[in-house]
Formats: structure tokens, C-alpha cells, sequence
């Protein structure tokens, strides 16, 4: 915990201003309950979930969409049954909020200006898009996919699938054929939305060539939807022009209503082996998420301007759709967020008026490296909060950015894709310190456990949830069994959800995240699966094995090396590395290229053959040997010593 004044504290205007505070006004006025500051009205959140989530769908007006047979059906853990009896749909609710007039969509591409859609043309699309999609055969039980930059059509596809009551996948066009067909070749999906390219970094990158390859490697797809970016018309065999597909008459087929745990969409968040994991979340739990966090914790109405810097790929785009759900408006951006220069983003918030950004520390890092100073250098007079997350935000960063953008506050957040939210972050109502996240999220039951599962507070712990949230995932895809999902959350502490985090609750009840206790790649936000750099590397004549490793470093920065075993006579020059590095680039993405490529060797596995990816990374942030794992567990104990002699040489020492 840090002994740094608070960055920010409300004042009590502020907090009087705040739909937190009339969320709590509504309590003690409908349910006779009081509250002593946000601790306490936490604790109730997560100890009496019928009461809280009974509370959110009532403040919300979701009474008057439907009724529900109780809050909880089942409460275990996985398979908790949420509102049983309730229908709805979350298109439905994201489009119902605002005037016709009012703005809704506000996109920017890189070079351009903002170009905002209306609330009425944004329904208006959705219901024709919804037409057409129904006359080529999507219904309840279909799956529609999207390969797309961050775009206005891909909101409006995806709001047109949920519409239907189809389920949703979407990858951004950043990512090449291979990895994508991993991910959508799992779903048999029926209908694929793309667009002909995307820009970024000053230059256009054409993506016709990946949609044919795409259209060849998914036998499902019986229509392709055309989105042109980079021509004005686009010709395909067999496709539907995005114009063709959105300018139906009529007001379209009425939203479908479905259960609460119907699939919503599948996000992927890819596992060290094998394909990418499908995470299914439904249309219910989803919603009631992203009221209590845009609406309370966010305080978003139809006065703000929402804007994170995302992609399709990532569960911040999922989130920035979202907002929709409160009134506001949100905007898209198509382009590099540092060209062509570092103060890109900045840029955008300026020109299009954005009152609530969300970044990652990267970002902020690029920022202040370059000597940008975002609030003399730019019109931010309208911004009043901004978000982090991705990774850890470092003490210093914060306290730059606090001087450095303006006097509002920076909630930096933890969660996942894994239920599309946040376990901890901010409140409108609560100080903000430097490095630390200033509160766990209304309704998570989230804790800092030991290895014994004791909770600890004032020092590190694994992230756990004790209790269900309506987020968790529906299921995974192709786990008939659940079996995999069991493994993935609940195989270290039955009935407890392990998210694979290090955090320190504090004696404050503030949290600070120190990074992944699991292998999965983070990197400026992007979660990864280190299967898609093996799958790019390991198929090279030249290499006979890989490892790669995300480490956090003290000074919140990531560094991601790839370890490579050459084959016979080979050695590792510039040309080598360049070849490795195109060849990932080519198969996975650019963000997929490692920061270094190292030969060593060999890689040391367990026994039964698996690569130590977390025990290597925890030798490289400074842990000894002997405290992250057994030698004698080994194939080889002697093929740790580079990774130890280079994680010392890194630190300094001798």
C-alpha cells in the first residue's frame, strides 16, 4: 500500500453528482438500507447477491422489460443459474436509451475527421442488417463472425446478430488467416461480416486476399457481408455489400427475446496448448454487468462521449459497445494510437469531444517517453475520467499522468475476458492513489488468497472470487462436460474462481495487481496464447523449439522474449531473427512479435512434456529456482541455468 497522498478525491458536490450515490439514495429510500461509505456498501454487494443484483435490475428498469422466478437459482460454482424466468435481449437494451438525434457512434480513422451516426441511423441500420441476416437463415441457434477493424459496422453487425438472437465472434483485421480460422473454425459459423481492409500507421493494409483465404477455410459460411473501407465498391463471388445488406425497408423483424443465460457472443482468450478457448457469456449476465460498472462505477449517462483505444479482438471493444447501454455515445478509431506521433490518441479525445478514455499504460509510457504533455498540448476540457488497464499501471506513471492530463480521476481496472468485466477498479466516490486500484467491484466477492487458501490482506495473494457473478461464463465452447471450464477456474480451489492474478488487498481495501501467476501473454492489454508464436515458430526448418514468456517489470513495463532452440548448425543472426520474427507476424499478428529472440540450448519441461512457461517467467523477475519448482520434476535441470544466469544479468548481478 502506498504512503503517497491520494491523486484525486471527490469532493462532496462531486459525490452528491454521481449515479453511485443515487443508487444508494434508492436503497435507503426502496429497501431501508444505509451504508457507511463504499466498504460497507460492498460488503452487503457481495454477501447478500439476491439483494444486490435484485437491486441493480430493479434501479435499471428492467422490471418493466421482464419478471424473473428468482435472482438465484443454483449458486454453485460453476453453474450458478441467474434469474431463471427472465427474458430479454441486450441489442434491445443498448438500442432503446436517447432521442433520435442524439448521437450515437462517433467514428475517426486515421487522417480523418470525426464522423458522428445518430441514434436513428444506428437503429435504423441494425433493423435492416437484422432483415437481411434473417432471410439468410440466422436464428436463435446461428453464429455470425466478424473480421473487422474498430468500426461502426462492426458495432452495427454485432448489435444486428444480438438483435436476432444469434451469437456473436469477432476478431480484428490485425490478425492473419491462420489464427483466425483457429478461432472462428471452432463456432460453424453461418454468416461472416468483413471488411476489405483497415488502416494503421499511415499506411492501408489490405485484407481481401485473408477474407478469400477465410471464405475457403470455413466450409459454414453460406453469405459473406462486404464492409468497404479502403475502395469505394468491393467484388466478391458470392457476397452482399455492407450498402446492400443495411439499406432494407422497413422496420425489420422485433428483437428475440431469450432466455437470460442465452449465448450473447464467444470471446476467445487463448491457453498456452492447443486452440484458442472459447468463453461464452450470456445476454443477461452481460447486461446486469455493464449497468452496475458503466452506470455506477463509470457514472456514464447520455452526456458523455466513451472512447477506449480497442480492437474487435480484445473485450475492451465488447465493453465500449456497451456503453450504449447508458445514454452515451462511443467512438470507434480505426489507426495506430502513435502515428503519426504518440499524442494520436490524445488527438482524438480532443477533436471528438470525449469525456471518459480509456488506455493502457503502454500507451500513457509512449506518452510521457515522448515528451507529451496531453493537456497543454491539446484541447481536454471536455475529458473528466479516464481508465487503464491491461496491465499493471506503475506508482510513477500514475502520478505523471495525473499532472500531466488534468485534474480528473484515473481508475486503473483488473478483470478479464473471461467475464467480460471488471473484478476492481474505481468509483466516482472513492480517492484514487498512485499504482493501486481503488476499490473491488460492486457484487465481485473477490479476495487475495494464500496458497492454502487463507485470505490474506497487506500482501501478495492469488485473485479469487468466492462467490458467483451473473458474467461468468455461460460455458466454454466445445466442453460438452464442462470439464475445461472446471480446469480452467476452479481446479486449484474447487467452488472458487482462481482468475491467475497476483494482488494485494489493502488494509484500505484498495487493490494492487503485480501480473499474471498464469502463462497467458498480456501485453499492452492484449491477451495472447503463446500456441500461435509456437505454431508460427516451431514449423521454421531452423528452429526446433521455442518458448516465449510475458514478464512484468518493476518499473510496470512488459517484456516478452522468445527462446529459441536452433537446429543442427545453425546460428542465430540478424537475418535469422528478422525471419522469425516476419514468420509470427505473418501466422498470428504484429502484436504477437516478441520483444528479443534469444537462443538457448534447449527448453526444460516437466516429465510429462509440458514447457515451464510460469516457473521461467518467475525466474526472470528475480525468484529463485528452488521456490518456483522441483529440479528433480525435470527432464533436464541443467537447461535452467541460461534462464537463471540471464535473468541475474538482467538485475546486475555478478
Amino acid at each position: 500500500m502506498s504512503d503517497s497522498p491520494a491523486l484525486w478525491k471527490p469532493t462532496a458536490d462531486e459525490v452528491s453528482r454521481t449515479r453511485m450515490r443515487e443508487f444508494t439514495d434508492w436503497l435507503k429510500r426502496e429497501r431501508g438500507l444505509s451504508f457507511r461509505g463504499y466498504e460497507a456498501l460492498w460488503e452487503w454487494s457481495v454477501n447478500d447477491l439476491d439483494g444486490f443484483w435484485s437491486a441493480v435490475w430493479q434501479f435499471f428498469g428492467l422490471d418493466a422489460v421482464s419478471g424473473y422466478d428468482a435472482v438465484l437459482g443454483s449458486r454453485d460454482m460453476p453453474g450458478a443459474e441467474w434469474f431463471p424466468g427472465a427474458t430479454l435481449n441486450f441489442a434491445d437494451q443498448l438500442l432503446r436509451p436517447g432521442a433520435g438525434s442524439d448521437p450515437a457512434i462517433v467514428s475517426v480513422s486515421e487522417g480523418s475527421e470525426p464522423v458522428t451516426m445518430s441514434r436513428a441511423e444506428l437503429r435504423r441500420q441494425v433493423a435492416s442488417l437484422a432483415t437481411t441476416l434473417s432471410e439468410l437463415g440466422v436464428g436463435r441457434s446461428s453464429r455470425v463472425v466478424g473480421y473487422l477493424p474498430n468500426v461502426p459496422e462492426a458495432i452495427v453487425a454485432f448489435l444486428a446478430t444480438a438483435w436476432l438472437g444469434a451469437t456473436w465472434s469477432s476478431v480484428g483485421q490485425d490478425y492473419a488467416a491462420p489464427a483466425v480460422v483457429d478461432r472462428f473454425g471452432q463456432l460453424e459459423p453461418t454468416i461472416m461480416v468483413a471488411a476489405d481492409g483497415y488502416r494503421f500507421g499511415g499506411r492501408e493494409h489490405d485484407r481481401l486476399a485473408a477474407v478469400t483465404e477465410l471464405r475457403r477455410a470455413l466450409p459454414t459460411v453460406s453469405a459473406t457481408v462486404i464492409v468497404p473501407r479502403l475502395r469505394h465498391e468491393v467484388t466478391l463471388p458470392s457476397a452482399i455489400s455492407w450498402d446492400e445488406a443495411t439499406s432494407r425497408p422497413g422496420a425489420g423483424p422485433g428483437p428475440e427475446l431469450v432466455p437470460f443465460s442465452h449465448p450473447l457472443w464467444v470471446l476467445f482468450s487463448s491457453g498456452t496448448t492447443g486452440l484458442p478457448k472459447g468463453i461464452v457469456h450470456g445476454h443477461g449476465g452481460v447486461l446486469l454487468e455493464q449497468l452496475k460498472s458503466l452506470g455506477l462505477h463509470w457514472d456514464l449517462d447520455r452526456r458523455d462521449r466513451f472512447f477506449w483505444f480497442t480492437s474487435p479482438s480484445w473485450v475492451m471493444w465488447n465493453l465500449l459497445l456497451s456503453g450504449l447501454v447508458t445514454g452515451s455515445s462511443v467512438v470507434t478509431y480505426d489507426g495506430s494510437p502513435t502515428y503519426p506521433d504518440p499524442g494520436a490518441l490524445w488527438k482524438v479525445v480532443s477533436d471528438a469531444g470525449v469525456t471518459v478514455f480509456g488506455t493502457s499504460p503502454g500507451y500513457l509510457q509512449a506518452t510521457r517517453d515522448a515528451g507529451i504533455r496531453p493537456a497543454a498540448e491539446h484541447d481536454l476540457s471536455m475529458l473528466r475520467s479516464m481508465g487503464s488497464t491491461g496491465s499493471p499501471l506503475a506508482p510513477d506513471l500514475h502520478q505523471w499522468a495525473a499532472e500531466a492530463v488534468g485534474p480528473g480521476p484515473l481508475f486503473s481496472i483488473s478483470g478479464g475476458t473471461d467475464i467480460a468485466a471488471a473484478f476492481c477498479g474505481g468509483a466516482p466516490t472513492c480517492p484514487v492513489w498512485p499504482g493501486e486500484l481503488s476499490v473491488r467491484n460492486l457484487g465481485v466477492a473477490m479476495q487475495a488468497w494464500d496458497d492454502e487458501g487463507r485470505t490474506v490482506r497487506d500482501q501478495v495473494g492469488e485473485l479469487v472470487v468466492t462467490r458467483p457473478m451473473p458474467s461468468m461464463p455461460v460455458h466454454l465452447w466445445n466442453d460438452p462436460d464442462g470439464q475445461k471450464y472446471r480446469d480452467a477456474y476452479f481446479s486449484t480451489f474447487p467452488g472458487v474462481w482462481r482468475h491467475g492474478d497476483w494482488v494485494t488487498v489493502t488494509s484500505r481495501g484498495s487493490v494492487v495487481v503485480h501480473g499474471r501467476s498464469d502463462s497467458t501473454l498480456n501485453r499492452n492489454g492484449i491477451r495472447m496464447g503463446s500456441a500461435d508464436i509456437y505454431h508460427a515458430v516451431e514449423s521454421l526448418a531452423d528452429v526446433s523449439e521455442a518458448l516465449v514468456v510475458g514478464v512484468e517489470q518493476p518499473d510496470g513495463s512488459y517484456w516478452m522474449p522468445l527462446f529459441v532452440v536452433l537446429a543442427d548448425g545453425v546460428a542465430l543472426d540478424a537475418d535469422l531473427e528478422t525471419h522469425i520474427c516476419d514468420a509470427i507476424r505473418r501466422a498470428a499478428s504484429p502484436r504477437h512479435v516478441p520483444d528479443e529472440v534469444i537462443a538457448v540450448p534447449g527448453i526444460p519441461h516437466t516429465r510429462t512434456g509440458k514447457k515451464l512457461e510460469v516457473p521461467i517467467k518467475r525466474i526472470l523477475q528475480g525468484a529463485a529456482v528452488d521456490s518456483v519448482l522441483q529440479p528433480g520434476s525435470l527432464d533436464d535441470p541443467a537447461l535452467l541455468a541460461p534462464f537463471v544466469l540471464l535473468a541475474r544479468d538482467r538485475a546486475g548481478l555478478d
